[in-house]
């Protein structure tokens, strides 16, 4: 149940600027709710904007009251707590609005998938080309954070898709990334 909230600011300074910081607590969050298998917490970003592009400086943990409170209380913000402004645990407005966070995976290297089509079917680099052009490439025009995998040590972008606005809340569970599963939303406002 998504009934409080917490936000926090990233404090950007000279060498260090908001998008690398959100990166990096968005990479503390995911490690911890896997470590702690949190399927409870959803994640927003209320400075979200498609044109201009951008995540924000501020992330919002939904969640319940309980879990939040322990969630901050532990050691997960190490290393990042001079860079990072917590605010206090709320309750959600009464007539906040309900919206999914979702992640968005878009096709964006032709090489990659030409590589996947060989490897699957068989074919020659040549087949593969003729198969996939180069307008297969998908151009992804939503705000994302820079993450490295936990398990791959790649790194890659994590682009986050909003849902519509909705008077009605759709329980569920949210992923490792405190994103939305099966169209879980969290309280918009």
């Amino acid at each position: 149940m998504t009934s409080h909230y917490v936000d926090l600011t990233v404090l950007p300074d000279a060498e260090t600027a908001a998008p690398v910081l959100m990166g990096a607590l968005y990479d503390r969050l995911h490690r911890t709710l896997v470590e702690r298998r949190l399927d409870t917490i959803g994640a927003s970003f209320p400075e979200y904007s498609v044109i201009p592009r951008s995540i924000g400086d501020v992330l919002r943990l939904h969640g319940d009251n309980g879990v939040l409170r322990d969630l901050l209380s532990s050691d997960w913000l190490r290393g990042l707590r001079d860079h990072v402004r917590m605010g206090s645990v709320l309750p959600v407005p009464a007539d906040a609005m309900h919206r999914n966070v979702r992640r968005r995976q878009f096709k964006t290297s032709v090489e990659r998938l030409r590589r996947r089509r060989m490897r699957r079917k068989g074919e020659t680099a040549e087949e593969a080309a003729r198969a996939i052009p180069d307008s297969a490439a998908e151009n992804p025009n939503l705000p994302y954070l820079h993450l490295r995998s936990l398990s791959s040590g790649q790194a890659f972008c994590l682009f986050i898709a909003m849902g519509t606005l909705q008077l009605a809340p759709v329980p569920g569970r949210f992923n490792s990334y405190g994103l939305g599963e099966a169209g879980a939303t969290i309280p918009w406002f």
